[in-house]
């Protein structure tokens, strides 16, 4: 409701009303300790009609080489690696397409209406693509470019000042040869999508 996902209109004529449900996990420590219990809201995808409220859905992934070549270079060079979670990234996506949910379960405000989705939500066909997309024109101004080699590798080069920033997904890792200037851009994404600094790099995709 703060991010202003959706507005409540009456079901329109013509159009696909796709479903949604509650899931629930467990998000663990490196240990196995639980760490939280998440519950999140998730659009059912699969009822969604191609070219009706769903086009494109590619999402790029940065690769393993490409990690462990940055992370290489980070230690050889004694940089610090830091390592973000964007809380609820694909919210911040902005949908194209005209979208229509169901109320979610538990928290309905007027049975005989639906949800005309304004932004991204999990479970949504185009949902990683969209935010992909959110997140790049994001960089892009801060003057950062992605590789050649790697859609999901962003860097941004000066005189004196060079900084990576890895993506899969909404976990990032930044690195760079300037602590105030990876500081700033920290902040500057924090105020874009709310960011969580999860410090010093440990634990990356199950590693």
């Amino acid at each position: 409701m703060r991010n202003k996902t959706w507005s409540l209109v009456p079901p329109p004529e013509n159009k696909n009303i796709v479903g949604c449900k509650w899931t629930y996990r467990l998000k663990r420590n490196p240990d196995g300790s639980i760490s939280k219990y998440k519950a999140r809201l998730v659009a059912k995808g699969y009822t969604q009609q191609q070219g009706f409220d769903f086009n494109e859905t590619f999402s790029p992934v940065v690769k393993p080489t490409t990690i462990r070549i940055i992370l290489t270079l980070a230690l050889h060079k004694h940089w610090r690696i830091r390592q973000l979670d964007v809380n609820n990234a694909f919210l911040n996506g902005d949908l194209s397409e005209e979208v229509y949910m169901e109320q979610p379960l538990g928290y309905e405000q007027d049975k005989n209406y639906v949800c005309k989705l304004n932004k991204a939500i999990y479970g949504l066909k185009q949902a990683p693509r969209v935010w992909s997309d959110k997140l790049k024109i994001t960089l892009s101004k801060l003057n950062f470019q992605p590789t050649r080699s790697d859609n999901s590798l962003f860097v941004k080069r000066s005189t004196d000042i060079t900084v990576y920033i890895l993506v899969y997904v909404d976990d990032l890792i930044v690195t760079g040869n300037d602590e105030a200037e990876v500081s700033n851009i920290i902040q500057y994404l924090d105020k874009q999508f709310s960011v969580k600094d999860l410090g010093q790099l440990s634990y990356f995709l199950g590693i």
